[in-house]
């Protein structure tokens, strides 16, 4: 009888350990897969991430976009022209030279317009430099790797059948939150690009506002949100270092229950700190 409850005991112990690893195979699989893929996503540039969507981004916008930002620059340029003529006393002490600086300033946006997309891509050139510069330099690794798994299967294998349900419970939990959070880190990441796709399509209007000093507040806060856009994957990537930090002080081995908590902690942190990036790029560099 006692051998009879002895292999009913090991034969559970077994299932619930063969359980507790896939539920943390598949929480760390999902986890590690995400944050891998977060510092290729964030070093490309519009134009590499997606070509298709760019290439239909920069269609819509030089074929739509564009022109209506040719109405309001000749609208901004004749009402600079007319500001320049009257400044002078009502043409009272008229000089010709202001219609030089007329043509300078009217070709100098022209060209900004013209150009607006070489321009933009330079802003994220400058940003994928500064990512690929930062990812270099963030070495820790994030991953849980297999011989952490299986040091955590032989303590489990020491354990009872009471400690072995309270830990599948719970490993089953961490497991769900994990993924629900990789969905949400894919989404906040790929959300900036869209953002970016969104950002740049409407792109000649902005830099339409060039052409006079009081209308270019509009083309100022437009470059300065696209630098705050190229700057978030700066802030992302540290994100990642600091969460890989905090993953080098999680004992797997002694503690399983509480590394498992550890682990959704800071995942948690994660997501809450890369969705803040964003706000706190713009609050920088003083964008609204």
């Amino acid at each position: 009888m006692d051998s009879l409850f002895q292999s009913i005991e090991d034969w559970l112990k077994e299932v619930l350990v063969s359980g507790i690893m896939t539920n943390l195979s598949s929480a760390f699989d999902a986890v590690n897969q995400r944050v891998g893929e977060i510092a290729a996503d964030v070093s490309q540039t519009p134009a590499s991430f997606l070509p298709s969507v760019y290439s239909l981004i920069r269609n819509i916008s030089e074929n739509v976009i564009l022109p209506i930002a040719g109405i309001i620059l000749t609208f901004i340029a004749c009402y600079e022209l007319i500001q320049l003529v009257i400044s002078h006393n009502n043409l009272a002490n008229f000089e010709t030279w202001i219609f030089w600086k007329w043509v300078f300033k009217t070709f100098v946006a022209v060209c900004l317009i013209s150009n607006t997309f070489n321009i933009t891509m330079a802003v994220f050139d400058v940003g994928q430099w500064v990512v690929q510069r930062s990812g270099s330099i963030i070495t820790g690794s994030t991953a849980i790797d297999d011989s952490t798994l299986l040091s955590m299967q032989s303590t489990l294998q020491a354990m009872g059948v009471g400690e072995l349900l309270g830990i599948y419970l719970q490993s089953f939990i961490v497991q769900v939150g994990i993924k629900i959070l990789s969905v949400a880190i894919f989404v906040i990441i790929n959300g900036r690009m869209i953002e970016i796709y969104l950002m740049t399509s409407m792109a000649p209007i902005p830099f339409a506002t060039f052409g006079n000093r009081e209308q270019s507040m509009m083309g100022m806060n437009y470059l300065k949100s696209l630098f705050a856009l190229a700057f978030q994957g700066f802030l992302i990537m540290i994100c990642v270092g600091i969460y890989a930090v905090l993953l080098t002080g999680v004992a797997f081995t002694s503690d399983i229950v509480g590394s498992l908590w550890s682990v959704m902690g800071f995942t948690v942190l994660l997501a809450f700190t890369l969705f803040k990036t964003g706000a706190l790029a713009k609050s920088i560099l003083h964008a609204h």
